[in-house]
């Protein structure tokens, strides 16, 4: 799995992501609607972490997915 992961099914995963970092607020996934790269970013600003570590969180929440994460 990939980021592309996270764009391609944004509304199946939205609730992962909100149990997983529970400071982005709903606007936040309104405006993201599965951008990789917005998600970092809101990461780096909710958080206060640098761009690297922003990234590979998302990038380990993305390689942690299987397949019936996605289903349905």
């Amino acid at each position: 799995m990939n980021k592309d992961t996270i764009a391609g099914n944004w509304k199946q995963l939205k609730g992962k992501i909100q149990a997983k970092w529970g400071d982005l607020t709903d606007d936040d996934f309104k405006v993201a609607e599965g951008n990789s790269e917005y998600l970092a970013g809101k990461l780096q600003e909710r958080y206060g972490w640098d761009r690297d570590r922003a990234h590979t969180e998302v990038d380990d929440f993305a390689r942690s997915l299987n397949k019936s994460d996605i289903r349905n």
